[in-house]
Order: C-alpha cells, then sequence, then structure tokens
C-alpha cells in the first residue's frame, strides 16, 4: 500500500495520474461499518480494473474542532494505517486536516481535492459530512460530481438494531465492554505501547507484570482486569492485565496504568514494544484488605483469563 499525505492547496499529486476509485471519511476504529464501505471501493476497483484508494484525515476533524472526548482515538494514525493495508486498498491519501483545508466549502473540496486526485468513483457512508461546519452531505456530493465520477452512498451498518459507529465503540470501551466492542470492530480492541520498568512488585508476589506505556492517543478502557492476548515479536500469548491505579498501594496515581502478566513467559523484554488484544472484562479493580488476599484474587483472574484465551483460541481452530 502506497501512503501519500497532502497539505491544501494539493501540491504532489501527479496531473495525469490514472482514474481511481476512492473511499472517504475519518474511519477511526475501521469498524464494521467502515470496512462495509472500504470492501465496496475495492471491489468497485477490481471491477474497473483501477486502483482502490483512502482519503481520511488527520489530526481527527473533531480533535481540531476541540470536542475534548476526541483528544484520545480508537486507532491513532499508524494503527489505522496497518488496518487499512489489511483491507487491499492501493493507496491511503493522509489528508492534513489544517485550518486552511478546514474552511474548504463543499464546492471547493469537489473541485480542489477530488477532481485533482482524477477520481472515477467515490465511496461514503451515509452520514458523510464535508466542507466548512459539515455544509456538504451525501446528496451535496452527488449535485457536485456534475457526472464527471459517481458517487456510492452505502447505508447504514447496523448489529442487532444499533447503528456500528465509532461513537458507540468508544462507549463500550470506556465501560470496560471490550467483547461488545470486539463485536463492532470485527476483532479485538488492540494497544500498542513499550514496556518500561515499574516498582517490580508484582515479581515479588508471585506474578510478574510488564508495564506498558501506550505509544499513542488511545482510548483507554476502564479500569479492571482483562483477559488478553499479546504479541512480543513473533509470538503470541495469553495474558491477564491491570488497568487502574493499584489501590491496594497507590492513593493518587493520577493516571491508570497498565500492567500485563503474561503466561508462561519469563524473559525480559524493557524496552520492547507489545501489541496487546483486549479479550474480556473480568472484574473491576478494588482495593483489598491484605496482600495475602490481592494474591488470591490474582490468581484467580489468572485462571479465569488462562481459560477464556484457552476459549477463544479452540473456537479459532474449529
Amino acid at each position: 500500500m502506497q501512503t501519500v499525505e497532502l497539505q491544501y492547496p494539493l501540491q504532489n499529486v501527479e496531473p495525469n495520474a490514472g482514474p481511481q476509485v476512492l473511499a472517504i471519511g475519518d474511519f477511526d476504529g475501521v469498524h464494521l461499518g467502515h470496512q462495509e464501505v472500504i470492501h465496496r471501493a475495492v471491489q468497485r476497483g477490481a471491477e474497473l480494473h483501477v486502483p482502490a484508494a483512502i482519503m481520511t484525515f488527520h489530526p481527527h476533524p473533531r480533535q481540531m474542532l476541540g470536542m475534548d472526548t476526541y483528544t484520545k482515538i480508537i486507532t491513532p494514525l499508524a494503527a489505522k494505517q496497518t488496518l487499512l493495508r489489511e483491507l487491499r486498498v492501493n493507496t491511503t491519501y493522509i489528508v492534513n486536516f489544517s485550518e486552511s483545508f478546514m474552511h474548504l466549502t463543499p464546492e471547493q473540496f469537489v473541485e480542489n481535492i477530488l477532481i485533482p486526485l482524477n477520481v472515477n468513483s467515490v465511496f461514503v457512508g451515509f452520514d458523510f459530512r464535508f466542507g466548512h461546519k459539515g455544509a456538504g452531505t451525501p446528496d451535496t456530493l452527488c449535485e457536485l460530481a456534475k457526472g464527471r465520477f459517481a458517487v456510492e452512498i452505502v447505508r447504514q451498518f447496523s448489529l442487532q438494531g444499533r447503528k456500528v459507529s465509532s461513537t458507540l465503540v468508544r462507549e463500550h470501551l470506556l465501560r470496560g465492554e471490550v467483547r461488545e466492542a470486539m463485536s463492532l470492530l470485527g476483532r479485538p480492541y488492540l494497544l500498542r505501547g513499550t514496556v518500561v520498568h515499574g516498582e517490580a512488585r508484582g515479581r515479588t508476589i508471585g506474578f510478574p507484570t510488564a508495564n506498558i506505556r501506550v505509544s499513542e492517543p488511545y482510548i483507554i478502557p476502564a479500569n479492571g482486569v482483562y483477559a488478553v492476548e499479546a504479541r512480543v515479536g513473533d509470538r503470541l500469548y495469553g495474558g491477564v492485565m491491570n488497568i487502574g491505579v493499584k489501590p491496594t498501594f497507590e492513593s493518587d496515581l493520577a493516571e491508570p496504568t497498565l500492567e500485563v502478566h503474561l503466561f508462561d513467559f519469563s524473559q525480559d523484554i524493557y524496552g520492547e514494544e507489545v501489541a496487546v488484544s483486549l479479550i474480556e472484562f473480568i472484574r473491576e479493580e478494588r482495593k483489598f484488605t491484605s496482600v495475602q488476599e490481592l494474591i488470591a484474587q490474582i490468581a484467580s483472574d489468572a485462571d479465569k483469563a488462562r481459560s477464556i484465551v484457552r476459549e477463544r483460541k479452540s473456537v479459532q481452530n474449529s
């Protein structure tokens, strides 16, 4: 997959480039609804024998609009690019969502962005908005195309009667409902970060943990204990993760920490990158009256997480 960064006004677009199919959206989460839009574009590209491309935006438009809830996102840019590559698009255009781009009218977006890209067909979701203050709708896009390119509007994608959306994924994650989020994403929610030194307290109580410092502004799910799978290098390990402020030992942590105990693992991985997939919420974080009570609970959590991971592997292999 080729990645092309675009600034407005466009400077690095080949004037004689061949036609292409384009799917447009912020695609935060690359959830099942987003995947439907992208799959349709890839399929149309194959039918027309032309490349299929994606246009997405960075920073997230809602971050630029000052929406506090979007200081953290589901798929930071690097993670989004990885997922888009897996969807077999030929090119990803990453548009710098700058002040000047933000103030484009719908007409300017079409004339100064889409037409220079020589789009043959444009795929958007039914709730797509573009142009200054979201003035443009899919119907607006159809009108502005003026027969120069086709517009395909992908209808709402629903599961169990609810619209699949980035907002709904966020709500599930912030409540710790990672299994529900997984059903909307089509995969487990993933956090990627670096193993850093902690207090080594887990090692002293028989459950050594890797302390993960996330590398991007991910949404951190609700505090609690989760069954997880973690990729270290090229190997996948089951594990149990605690997200929280360690109330049994601490009283003033401002931000939650992420600690993962990996099963059947004893390597030194300080400084290495780890990708943690959250499989299922086990319990809320709570304060214990003694270290012995905490140890017993961790052992129970680990047993439950092992069972969850084992069952997941069994289903995948069946």
